[in-house]
């Protein structure tokens, strides 16, 4: 039973499609007829031209295509002005001399001249107000990074006449006793 209703339905749909063959006219003409009566319409003199192609770059290159377009814009744009910078005599230098310090505290004012002359490197070749914007945040950040306020300051000269607290509390029963010092034969 299934096997001629399958192909009931298979003569149907053949037939089907035949007819619609005939439904199009043989002589349609795709291309519209002009008249001198009709002529096309023109453009108005009226309306303003439209801007040229380069002028719609300009345009959508100055508007905001959303916060990761405009963010991926700015990394792009640094990425060029830290390549530019990398191989600058002076930025060479002062890395250099950063990596040479000996003590922590050297090596912080070292990188701290050092951030200093690479960010005004590249703040000289930022061609928008929005990257030189955001190379002063990175230079503010890596100069930030530099600042150590929990370690102690050195003691001033005023504040060594003071004694400095002893390991044991004073009226102890335990004195501290020096060790001798050696003596020279």
């Amino acid at each position: 039973m299934r096997l001629i209703s399958l192909f009931v339905c298979a003569i149907a749909g053949a037939a089907l499609m035949a007819r619609g063959q005939d439904a199009a006219q043989s002589t349609v003409d795709l291309h519209a007829k002009t008249s001198p009566e009709n002529p096309p319409a023109a453009i108005p003199a009226s309306s303003p031209e439209l801007p040229e192609l380069s002028q719609l770059d300009e345009i959508f290159k100055q508007t905001s295509l959303g916060k990761t377009a405009d963010a991926y814009r700015m990394h792009v744009e640094w990425r060029k002005l830290q390549n530019q910078v990398a191989n600058d005599p002076a930025v060479v230098a002062a890395k250099k001399t950063a990596q040479s310090a000996r003590t922590d505290l050297e090596k912080r004012k070292r990188l701290g001249d050092y951030y200093k002359i690479y960010y005004e490197r590249m703040q000289a070749l930022a061609a928008s107000p929005e990257m030189k914007a955001a190379l002063d945040g990175l230079k503010a950040g890596h100069l930030a990074m530099l600042v150590q306020p929990r370690v102690r300051p050195t003691p001033s000269p005023a504040s060594s006449a003071t004694p400095a607290p002893s390991a044991t509390p004073a009226g102890s029963p335990i004195e501290a006793v020096e060790p001798p010092l050696p003596s020279s034969r």
